[in-house]
């Protein structure tokens, strides 16, 4: 995570991402998913990683923001329309860049001071309007406006997002141990998942939803019109079995156009492999020992953890 420490100056001084720049414009659009099947919901509101531990269907969990086309190419589109349309109201000579969590920016710090929602007790933003079922971007001009009122805090003495997470990555109100963040660890981490932290991912091969289900904020969620249309549902519970299947081109046609094109099969798989050692049975033995030959010695090393964990549950 030294990326954070690079860019670190520029995250807190936004003159050095675009000099001369006077204002930042907050957005945020929802991915609430109204006809999320109960069943899913249920899982998605899950409170103890043991519960899926013990369950035996083999179908994958992914985060919900990674059942939608890329986000980045969603908004990306928007944003180069309006950027455009910033400049010509500030007239000649002003200058714009947007961002959609890809720039050095303190988005969600900017959100809350912009009145778009709160920085809630799990670090992420929280809006009354909308719960925390919402994508964050922004457009840093030379433009001067006139600043919207902040939002202040209203968590109040509700601690559900802190109890939900299945690895207490979450260590005290509003701190967040990212390097024990199952998000961080299915997606940004590059190499192996630490030994101790692999049962509590449960199913979970592409993110974690755990902290936001649970968040009271979520009863005015309401669909967003915007990121509706981009639903892939295809990408709802994939089977854990069928995704170890996958070779380099079948990984990058099944993902194409998502953001779990970022894990890279590398690392999808890794994943996929600790979703068997924790939920499987003795049906993913076959694909999970063809998987300990594989080229990537990340995903061979996985394989023969979650043969070990499997075996050790049907002696």
């Amino acid at each position: 995570m030294a990326w954070l420490e690079r860019t670190a100056s520029r995250r807190i001084a936004p003159q050095e991402v675009l000099p001369g720049a006077k204002s930042i414009i907050c957005l945020a659009t929802s991915y609430e998913i109204s006809n999320l099947s109960r069943s899913r919901r249920e899982e998605a509101q899950t409170f103890s990683s043991q519960s899926l531990v013990t369950s035996t269907p083999t179908t994958a969990f992914i985060a919900r923001y990674a059942r939608f086309t890329d986000y980045h190419d969603v908004l990306g589109e928007r944003l180069k329309h309006l950027t455009t349309f910033v400049n010509q109201l500030g007239g000649a000579g002003m200058r714009s860049l947007w961002y959609t969590d890809t720039g050095p920016l303190l988005e969600r710090d900017f959100a809350q001071r912009a009145g778009l929602g709160f920085v809630g007790k799990h670090t992420n933003v929280i809006s009354r309007n909308f719960g925390n079922w919402i994508l964050l971007a922004e457009i840093i001009t030379t433009v001067e406006l006139e600043p919207d009122a902040p939002e202040q805090n209203h968590c109040g003495k509700c601690t559900r997002c802190l109890a939900a997470c299945p690895t207490n990555a979450i260590t005290a109100p509003f701190q967040l141990d990212a390097r024990k963040c199952i998000s961080y660890l299915t997606i940004e981490l590059k190499g192996a998942i630490p030994v101790e932290l692999r049962p509590a991912l449960g199913k979970r091969i592409f993110g974690c939803d755990d902290c936001l289900a649970v968040c009271p904020w979520n009863r005015f969620a309401r669909e967003g019109q915007l990121m509706k249309a981009h639903l892939r549902p295809e990408r709802d519970a994939p089977d854990l079995i069928a995704l170890l299947q996958l070779d380099e081109a079948g990984f990058t046609s099944r993902f194409a156009g998502t953001p779990v094109l970022r894990a890279k099969r590398r690392g999808l798989l890794r994943n996929v492999c600790v979703a068997l050692g924790n939920v499987g049975d003795a049906s993913a033995l076959p694909q999970l020992q063809k998987a300990t030959s594989d080229s990537e010695p990340l995903i061979a090393e996985h394989a023969r953890w979650a043969i070990g964990q499997i075996e050790s549950r049907n002696p």
